[in-house]
């Protein structure tokens, strides 16, 4: 469960990111953020484990209260939530299995990750993870070797590997085309699905949103403008959300046509 009240973010210099929000996904929810840049969906993604502390207000993930958490409780919130980059942040010089091994460093003794001796049993846990996105034959293959999507797979796998109870996917599909792009997002939802684990993913290409969301929270200069369903979102409720027509940046389709 994650459960912000009345939450605000405002940065240095008096950036409003979050204002007064209110808002609760419950556990197992597939939900897509979008709005335009600026509009607050990394600031919501990276509040949910502490990476960008409230301003004011409260913010429940799990239980916890996450404004209170000392940093041993942070470094437990953490460990039950997986994060996906837009970057993909992988160690290119070492195995995708290492990589995804990184996802398991919350509960290996550091001599261990550090002489990459892991046990048995994370090994396997971290081979299943591949399996999971369709990658387990890239295991012994350098990350630097591998495509975007390849890459981004293996970003999955290793949030994956954490056991976690939410994933946090920030604008995952960015660099992507729009192939990879829906691959990626099938491995989410369907992962989200068949583990029950809550999944919050940014994006900015509406028609993907549309086509992968069990619901849909609409940012517009970080406040809530919508909280729906996938299917009742139509091009007049995202014009709503964005406060100006669509264009064909908005949609991965359209820009693949042009």
């Amino acid at each position: 469960m994650i459960r912000f009240r009345d939450a605000s973010v405002v940065y240095d210099g008096g950036v409003r990111a979050l204002s007064n929000l209110d808002l609760e996904i419950g556990d197992g929810e597939f939900v897509v953020v979008v709005g335009l840049s600026g509009a607050g969906k990394s600031t919501l993604i990276r509040a949910v484990n502490g990476l960008v502390p409230l301003t004011s207000g409260h913010l429940e993930v799990n239980g916890r209260e996450v404004p209170g958490l000392d940093r041993t409780g942070l470094r437990e919130l953490r460990s039950e939530v997986g994060m996906v980059f837009q970057g993909f942040n992988l160690v290119d010089r070492t195995s995708v299995l290492n990589n995804v091994l990184m996802g398991r460093l919350h509960r290996v003794p550091t001599w261990r990750t550090l002489l990459g001796r892991y046990p048995a049993d994370d090994v396997a846990l971290a081979a299943a993870a591949l399996d999971r996105v369709g990658i387990l034959d890239k295991a012994r293959v350098r990350a630097n070797h591998l495509s975007g999507g390849q890459r981004q797979r293996v970003g999955i796998a290793r949030a994956l590997a954490q056991e976690p109870s939410i994933i946090l996917a920030d604008e995952p599909v960015a660099s992507l085309d729009p192939p990879t792009s829906h691959v990626v997002m099938r491995y989410l939802k369907q992962i989200s699905n068949e583990l029950g684990i809550t999944t919050v993913v940014n994006l900015h290409f509406l028609d993907l949103a549309t086509a992968y969301a069990d619901r849909i929270i609409g940012l517009r200069a970080g406040e809530l403008v919508f909280d729906g369903p996938g299917e009742d979102c139509d091009a007049a409720v995202f014009e709503s959300i964005y406060g100006r027509s669509l264009t064909a940046d908005d949609t991965m389709d359209k820009q693949a046509a042009m």
